[in-house]
């Protein structure tokens, strides 16, 4: 079922020849590759007048089966003065009927099952079928495991349509459990079929197959061998047929790669400096490969059958030194999660793949993570889903991290205060400021009881607190924290360290915020001199402290000045960072933002049309940022009173956050906010006042009575009552 294209394929492989035609079925275990030879024959019986010879290779001689053949089938009678060998050349050479098939059935070795015994002449179409790759020796149709849809038409050809329709998600589950191999797929319809009535009193047979399968694996009695089809061995056991073939460094190479997730695996073979392991390793992969247990997906990434993985844990189970091989796999991923944290957006893709291995350690193997590297893995993922804006795949790992800490680590560990300012940090990111606080203020006293009075981990704890209360408008707190963090890195970092830039940068963008122009131009000046000394030409962040000093200068209205900062920001993202960098788009949108602000809209509008276009290019579908980008852009229109083009945007950005962000962002709260009043100022007051208090209330309980944008919507809804009263 579902093998129409395969049995075509196979035709024409063997008739498509002028001499002896010899091709192969190849396969892993239980993929089919009797069954399709046995459909062949079936089906194209008249095309083979000569007969159509089946031998079972490995039950007994293959020149006796065909001897015995032509005694029964051609009534040949043979000399009995000759071996073997002539007693075949006889059989050859008076094979009568014309064309003739000779199917060699689960072939091992070529050299001594088969070629002994092959036909000398192009009437004659030799079909192997075998656990093993020959490469180029002769022409091979490789089998894979069935079509979603051929396997699910399989399931219900045992079943019956009806019985898998009462639960069709469960048995995609289930079919996906069982990575669509047809052997597994028919031992398991078998036994659902002989013992449904039982086990399906709640009608739920294809839920609890599912768990028991889940729970004992291979070892389940319905992947043993049944005597109702026509194949003699369960699942383990054709697996078995294959890994019992690899010498003893392969398979224990085979046992490594069962560590991994069921995802594609990438081998850095090339990291192997010595050249006789790398000689292991090179043959053990082609070993693998070649008898289907191991497939390759592209150069260096490879994937393992769901089935073929599930043997795997049972033979490490087994396996004496398994637990070493779980070390030495623990490393491996610590050593990748660790480089995690400082990826950029671009190489987000190449580190994809890491992911999965990463997180099965996390999930399976955390008691094989040494007290030194207990931390890294959940840091590692948590910051490769946030660095996306994937702040709900981020938390559960950050979380899981914390707790894993919390119960294997002293409480005043300084890796116990970093889990904790990396979860504060997340929860700051989704406007969560409540949680955060209490996780900073932690990791401040963790830091001070265990770190020296003026270590440069304290000031960054400092700083991030501090963030957090600027972002809550609470300036006189962020100001003293940030005070101290620059204290602490005059004392504990050279003279003009990048970390003293960033915490000047810091309270100068406070100081920004309050107006406090004098202050802030200083501080920004001083940070731009430290990194002109401490960072190369061109580095990034560069851009950052050009654009926020370009940002004084706007709102002192500046332009000129600022207008400069902008473009030199800008020049410097193209060749620091790569083209449709998402933070190309952020320095874009900056000076579209200021010649907005100068009435300069015919300026400002392919600006921010080029920075939603950069946004959907470099972040993922559904991405906050690109909210931020279109109401930006609707502001533009709502300025210049173009309500109908400014509408569909703001709605497009409530939509992305509340997809993207928690139900009381700030960022969705602005985004409510602006829609109301677009409403409002239409005369729409009734539309509006909802949108207005809606987002009063957002940002009363995350930023408080008295923040800067709590007041303007305070305002704003108080207008929309009296316009509609009077």
């Amino acid at each position: 079922m579902g093998r129409e294209k395969e049995l075509a394929e196979l035709h024409e492989l063997l008739k498509n020849n002028q001499r002896v035609a010899v091709a192969s079925v190849s396969g892993m275990g239980g993929v089919g590759k009797t069954e399709l030879s046995r459909r062949y024959a079936l089906a194209h019986k008249s095309a083979y007048p000569g007969g159509i010879c089946w031998l079972e290779v490995p039950a007994e001689n293959v020149g006796i089966q065909i001897l015995r053949f032509a005694q029964n089938n051609l009534q040949l009678i043979l000399p009995e003065e000759e071996d073997l060998l002539g007693r075949l050349r006889y059989c050859w050479q008076n094979w009568s009927g014309g064309e003739a098939l000779l199917i060699y059935n689960d072939v091992t070795d070529y050299e001594s099952q088969v070629k002994p015994f092959l036909p000398p002449d192009s009437r004659f179409r030799v079909l192997l079928t075998t656990r093993k790759s020959f490469g180029k020796a002769f022409r091979e149709l490789p089998l894979d495991v069935l079509k979603p849809l051929a396997a699910m038409e399989l399931l219900k050809s045992i079943l019956g349509r009806e019985r898998v329709l009462q639960e069709p998600w469960k048995a995609r589950e289930l079919l996906k459990w069982l990575g669509y191999l047809p052997l597994a797929i028919e031992l398991v319809g078998r036994y659902l079929d002989e013992y449904w009535d039982s086990l399906n009193r709640d009608n739920l047979a294809l839920t609890k197959m599912l768990q028991r399968l889940q729970g004992k694996s291979l070892e389940h009695r319905a992947m043993s061998a049944n005597e109702l089809i026509n194949y003699p061995h369960g699942v383990a056991e054709a697996i078995a047929l294959s890994w019992d073939r690899l010498d003893k460094k392969t398979q224990e190479i085979g046992l490594r790669l069962g560590l991994y997730a069921l995802a594609p695996i990438r081998l850095l073979l090339d990291g192997i400096e010595d050249d006789e392991e790398l000689e292991v390793w090179e043959i053990a992969i082609g070993d693998l490969e070649n008898l289907h247990l191991l497939k390759g997906v592209e150069s260096g990434v490879y994937s393992l059958h769901p089935l073929v993985r599930e043997f795997l844990q049972i033979k490490l189970r087994e396996y004496s030194e398994a637990d070493e091989l779980k070390r030495r796999f623990v490393v491996v991923a610590v050593e990748a999660a660790r480089e995690i944290p400082n990826i950029t957006l671009k190489q987000v893709k190449e580190f994809e793949v890491d992911i999965p291995h990463i997180a099965e350690v996390a999930e399976h193997l955390t008691e094989y993570l040494s007290y030194n590297d207990l931390i890294g893995i959940f840091i590692g993922l948590g910051s490769f889903y946030e660095r996306q804006g994937f702040y709900p795949q981020a938390q559960p790992w950050l979380e899981k991290g914390r707790e894993i800490a919390e119960k294997r680590l002293d409480k005043d560990n300084p890796d116990v205060a970093t889990v904790y300012n990396n979860l504060a940090n997340l929860y700051y990111s989704q406007g969560r400021y409540s949680e955060a606080e209490p996780l900073y203020q932690r990791a401040i006293e963790i830091i001070k009881i265990a770190l020296p009075e003026n270590h440069p981990k304290r000031a960054t704890h400092l700083n991030s607190l501090a963030l957090l209360y600027d972002s809550q408008g609470r300036y006189s707190e962020a100001e003293t924290l940030y005070q101290q963090a620059i204290e602490i890195d005059k004392i504990a970092l050279p003279e003009n360290h990048p970390f003293l830039a960033t915490d000047l940068h810091n309270l100068a963008n406070l100081y920004r915020s309050q107006g406090r122009y004098s202050e802030a131009e200083p501080l920004y000046q001083r940070a731009i001199e430290i990194i002109k000394i401490a960072l190369p030409e061109n580095h990034h962040h560069f851009v950052i402290h050009f654009s926020n000093l370009a940002e004084l200068y706007r709102l002192q209205g500046k332009y000129g000045a600022a207008e400069l900062l902008y473009l030199q920001a800008i020049e410097i993202v193209k060749i620091a960072l790569p083209e449709n960098h998402p933070h190309f788009a952020t320095y874009l949108n900056n000076l579209a933002l200021l010649y907005c602000e100068q009435g300069k809209y015919g300026a400002a509008e392919p600006l921010y049309q080029q920075v939603i276009e950069i946004v959907k290019i470099a972040l993922p579908e559904n991405h906050p940022f690109l909210a931020i980008h279109l109401h930006n852009l609707a502001h533009l229109y709502y300025s210049q009173g173009i309500y109908s083009e400014a509408e569909p945007l703001l709605k497009q950005a409530i939509e992305i956050d509340k997809i993207a962000l928690p139900e009381n962002h700030p960022s969705l709260a602005t985004h409510l906010g602006s829609l109301g009043q677009l409403y409002r100022v239409q005369g729409k007051y009734e539309a509006a006042e909802p949108l207005l208090k809606q987002a009063l209330d957002m940002f009363e309980q995350t930023l408080g009575q008295e923040h800067p944008h709590t007041k303007i919507v305070r305002k704003n809804l108080q207008r929309c009552r009296q316009q509609q009263q009077s």
